[in-house]
């Protein structure tokens, strides 16, 4: 268990006179307040308290805890935001704070691989799924949980698709601490405690019901879901505790000490100005040629110049999935000041070294979007479009071989058109 700010204060949470904001009867209300007592037991500080939440119903809990940490997602994207904030704690600062992630049965499945790999690595967070057995914010479609003959808008006539085991799956995915409650079960609040104490991923599935659309559509109360989960071979209580294996940071952290050895070597300290440019606007160039013809690494190489003359720089690229076949592409920027907006509109420069590079431009209407102060700089092999713009054409396969063409194009640029010292551009 990771140490926590001693915190005394036992006063809850949630905002003041807080009127939930659910519908009546709804088990939401239930997860909340016993969250919050929960939290009251623990007695962490608020500020060693993140909850991260997904699109829905449940996401509403952001407004009720004012002063615990909050991070409201995009849809199914709660996990890999969760995952990120506990790592980012874990590793690089104190290690103190608690990561609870909310979460409906719609968010669970539309994330499910982030649920998956954040029990893989056994990351040190709280997931409480609320499960109402449909999407109770959108109208009451069915769900990946729906149980069988589960009445919906979208199952009118009953669901025939087997409802997932949520528990199993993570169970199967390595997690290390697994169970299911009832959203109106006595011992919830201890449990949901155990979960946030547990030193590693843990999930609490807190079964409960929609009244909005379940329980109007279907003859079910709160009585009957302990019976519609037998039903299905779902298990109430805590499936597992398992507290031998360390949770990722921990195990990271024994491989690769802050002070020791690194999986990768740091060279320097960066990209250090010692060169003087001319540029006094931003400017885009699009690299065309062939894959495996080094475009992107010589389009790398000529950003790096660019910063060691003081110039913002940044780098785009494309080539097919093929990768060792057809085009390859890469478009840069460069500005004497902060770059906000990376793409291409209108393009400053154009060079062109190779037929595959050219046929992509083609077919992307690059040409159709050069400016008469535009510059296209051709290899001679390749027939110039009819446009109204500076064209100058080099042989530089023929002279200097296709794996070398993109690196000289872009000097040839240079030579012609001296943005920053050629210099820069020759240090390796």
């Amino acid at each position: 268990m990771k140490s926590n700010t001693p915190y005394s204060d036992t006063s809850s949470l949630l905002v003041e006179s807080c009127s939930m904001p659910f519908c009546k009867g709804c088990g939401h209300t239930h997860v909340l307040r016993k969250l919050n007592d929960a939290l009251i037991q623990l007695q962490f500080a608020p500020t060693d308290v993140c909850f991260v939440t997904d699109i829905g119903c449940i996401g509403l809990a952001d407004v009720m805890f004012e002063t615990v940490h909050t991070v409201h997602t995009t849809h199914g994207r709660s996990m890999a935001f969760a995952t990120g904030i506990s790592l980012a704690d874990s590793l690089l600062s104190q290690g103190k704070l608690k990561t609870i992630v909310l979460i409906g049965d719609g968010g669970a499945m539309i994330g499910l691989l982030h649920l998956v790999e954040a029990a893989q690595l056994n990351v040190d967070m709280t997931v409480l799924l609320c499960n109402n057995f449909l999407f109770g914010m959108t109208g009451g479609q069915h769900s990946a949980f729906s149980p069988l003959d589960f009445l919906t808008p979208t199952t009118p006539k009953g669901n025939i698709t087997p409802p997932i085991d949520m528990c199993n799956v993570l169970l199967a995915s390595g997690a290390t601490y697994v169970a299911r409650k009832l959203a109106t079960d006595k011992s919830l609040t201890e449990t949901i405690a155990e979960a946030i104490t547990h030193p590693g991923f843990s999930i609490v599935e807190i079964v409960e019901l929609c009244t909005e659309h379940a329980t109007t559509r279907n003859e079910i109360t709160g009585v009957h879901l302990t019976e519609v989960l037998t039903r299905h071979n779902q298990t109430l209580g805590v499936l597992l505790n398992e507290t031998e294996r360390g949770d990722f940071s921990f195990q990271y952290s024994g491989k690769y000490p802050a002070n020791g050895n690194l999986p990768f070597k740091m060279e320097g300290k960066g990209i250090v100005p010692s060169f003087t440019h001319s540029l006094q606007n931003q400017i885009g160039i699009v690299l065309a040629g062939s894959a495996g013809e080094r475009v992107q690494s010589s389009a790398k190489k000529f950003c790096e110049a660019a910063m060691r003359c003081g110039l913002s720089a940044t780098q785009k690229n494309d080539n097919p999935i093929t990768q060792g076949s057809g085009f390859s592409l890469s478009e840069i920027v460069l500005s004497p000041s902060e770059i906000f907006y990376t793409g291409i509109d209108e393009p400053d420069v154009v060079i062109v070294v190779s037929h595959d590079g050219m046929k992509e431009l083609e077919e992307k209407e690059v040409f159709s979007r050069l400016l008469p102060t535009s510059i296209l700089l051709l290899d001679e092999e390749i027939e110039p479009p009819a446009l109204d713009a500076t064209i100058v054409r080099y042989p530089f396969r023929k002279e200097f071989g296709g794996k070398d063409a993109a690196l000289k194009a872009l000097e040839h640029y240079l030579g012609h058109y001296p943005v920053f010292p050629k210099e820069a551009f020759h240090i390796s």
